[in-house]
C-alpha cells in the first residue's frame, strides 16, 4: 500500500502531528499488504469470478463459498483500497428520488417498492453484522438532516410525510429554535430526525467480510485488473493483467472503479470523488458539545455536506465538494476544514488528522441496478447507499447464481440507461454538480411560504 506525501497547497498549521492522507478508517482495518508480485498464480478456471473486492464483491463471495462453489474475486487494486474502506459509514435508506418524485413518475406502487427494498437493505446490514459477529461499531445512531434554507425545511417535511404516510417511516421534526439540541450551530433552519438510521466502521465491516470469505473458501487476488469478459451465455474467459481464466459465472461488483474495458458497464455508472477529512483528537466532552446526541448529519442540498463522529476516537469526520475534478484530497482539505468550522464555530483552531478521497458511482436515472447482461450478474451505481444496497446486492446476486428462492428486485429492470457516445468518462461531473449548486440557491431563493419543492 503506497502512503500518499503530504502536498504544500495545505497551511502545515492546519495539520495534526499524525497526519496522514489516507482513509481514517485504515487506522485500524489497513488494506492488505503487498505489491501484486508474490500472489498466488490466478487458477485457470473457477465456478464463480467476481470482478471487484468491495462490499458487494466480498458478500457474494461468502454466501457462494460457504454453498461450496469454488470463487475468485479479482480486484485492480489491494483488497479493501477501494470505496468499501473510503466511505463515510453512513447507513440510511435515502435516494435521489422520493417517493413523491417516483409515484408521479412511476406510480404509487412502484415508489413503495424501492423504499420497502431499501429498508430492507438496512436492517440486511445489521442482520449480516450479528449473524458474523463482525464488529465493527454497528449503531443506530439516527440522522438529522438539517435544512439549508425555509424552502429547503418545507420541502423536507413535505418528502417525509409522504414516507411516513406512504410506506410508515417516521421522523421527527425540529424547529430552528430547536435545533441546538442536534447540532450547535446557526447555520441552518431547522430540520428532521430520522431515528432508526445508523452507522458503522466501514473499514471493521470489509475487513470483517473479507476474513469470512477467506475462511469460507474464497481466493482473493488484488492487483488483478480486469481487461476483457467474454459475453455470452456458459463459460467465460475472463483476461487480467496477470493472465487469464474461465468461470462459469461472473459478477462485476466494481461501481465506482468500472473500468472502461467493462465497456457496456462502464457506459451506464457515472464514477465522481467523494472527499472526507477528519480532525485531530479533540478534548474530552468537545464532541458531546457540538453534537449532543452523536448521530449522523448532512444537509438538504443536492451536493451534500455531511458530519459524523469518530466511533472509536474523539474525533469529526466532514465531507463535501462531492465531484471536484481532483485526484487528491489535498487541494480541498482547507476548504472543507474552513466549512466545518463555519457550521460548528466552537471547532474553531481545529486541525486535520486525515484527509482523503474515493471513487462512488452515479447512474443517468438516479437508481441503482442489479441484474445479469450478456450472461455477466452486475450491482452497480449505489447512489450514495452504497453500503446497504452492496451489502444486499452481494446476497441478491449470490443467491441467483445458486438457485435459490429470493424476492425480486425492484431495482432489476429491463432498461439500465446511458447517454449517447458516453463511453465511461465522465467529463460533465463538474458541470452537473455546479448545476445542482445553482438548483439549491434558486430554491433558496425564490420559493416563497408554503411552496414545498421536489428535488
Amino acid at each position: 500500500m503506497r502512503q500518499m506525501i503530504r502536498k504544500p497547497s495545505l497551511p502545515e498549521t492546519l495539520l495534526a502531528d499524525d497526519f496522514r492522507e489516507e482513509p481514517y478508517w485504515w487506522a485500524a482495518a489497513s488494506p492488505k499488504q503487498g505489491d501484486g508480485s508474490a500472489q498466488a498464480d490466478l487458477p485457470r478456471k473457477a465456478d464463480v469470478a467476481i470482478i471487484g473486492g468491495g462490499i458487494t464483491g466480498m458478500v457474494a463471495a461468502l454466501d457462494l463459498a460457504r454453498a461450496g462453489a469454488e470463487v475468485v474475486v479479482l480486484d485492480a487494486q489491494d483488497i479493501g483500497e477501494g470505496a468499501a474502506r473510503r466511505s463515510a459509514g453512513f447507513l440510511g435508506r435515502t435516494l435521489k428520488r422520493s417517493v413523491d418524485w417516483l409515484a408521479h413518475a412511476h406510480g404509487r406502487s412502484h415508489a413503495v417498492q424501492v423504499y420497502r427494498e431499501l429498508d430492507a437493505a438496512l436492517k440486511g446490514v445489521a442482520a449480516l453484522v450479528e449473524a458474523e459477529g463482525i464488529d465493527c461499531h454497528h449503531t443506530l445512531c439516527g440522522r438529522f438532516v438539517a435544512a439549508n434554507s425555509p424552502a429547503h425545511f418545507r420541502a423536507m417535511i413535505a418528502d417525509l410525510e409522504a414516507m411516513r404516510r406512504e410506506v410508515g417511516f417516521d421522523y421527527m421534526v425540529v424547529e430552528k429554535h430547536e435545533q441546538h439540541r442536534e447540532i450547535v450551530s446557526d447555520r441552518y433552519f431547522g430540520g428532521a430526525v430520522i431515528p432508526d438510521l445508523g452507522s458503522i466502521h466501514p473499514g471493521l465491516y470489509h475487513e470483517g467480510l473479507v476474513r469470512r470469505a477467506q475462511q469460507a473458501g474464497a481466493r482473493l487476488h488484488p492487483f488483478t485488473a480486469v481487461e476483457r469478459v467474454q459475453p455470452g451465455e456458459g463459460p467465460k474467459r475472463i483476461t487480467t493483467s496477470r493472465g487469464s481464466l474461465t468461470a462459469r459465472e461472473v459478477v462485476v461488483a466494481t461501481n465506482g472503479y468500472t473500468s472502461r474495458g467493462l465497456g457496456w458497464h462502464a457506459r451506464r455508472v457515472i464514477p465522481f470523488r467523494g472527499f472526507i477529512i477528519a480532525t485531530e483528537m479533540l478534548p474530552a466532552g468537545l464532541i458531546e458539545r457540538v453534537l449532543p446526541r452523536r448521530r449522523t448529519y448532512l444537509d438538504t442540498r443536492i451536493n451534500i455536506d455531511f458530519i459524523r463522529p469518530a466511533p472509536d476516537s474523539n474525533r469529526i469526520l466532514f465531507g463535501g465538494s462531492t465531484g471536484t475534478p481532483s485526484d487528491t484530497a489535498m487541494p480541498l482539505a482547507a476548504t472543507l476544514r474552513d466549512r466545518l468550522v463555519s457550521i460548528l464555530p466552537d471547532l474553531g483552531g481545529v486541525r486535520l488528522s486525515r484527509a482523503w478521497t474515493g471513487q462512488c458511482a452515479g447512474t443517468f436515472d438516479f437508481m441503482p441496478h442489479v441484474g445479469k447482461h450478456d450472461g455477466v450478474h452486475f450491482g452497480l451505481g449505489y447512489n450514495f447507499a452504497g453500503i446497504p444496497i452492496g451489502t444486499h446486492f452481494g446476497r441478491l446476486i449470490a443467491r441467483r447464481i445458486l438457485g435459490r428462492p429470493h424476492t425480486p428486485s425492484v431495482f432489476e429492470t429491463s432498461r439500465f440507461p446511458t447517454a449517447p457516445f458516453y463511453s465511461g468518462s465522465p467529463w460533465f461531473v463538474p458541470l452537473a454538480m455546479r448545476y445542482f449548486d445553482w438548483h439549491d440557491k434558486r430554491i433558496a431563493a425564490e420559493h416563497g411560504p408554503g411552496r414545498a419543492v421536489r428535488a
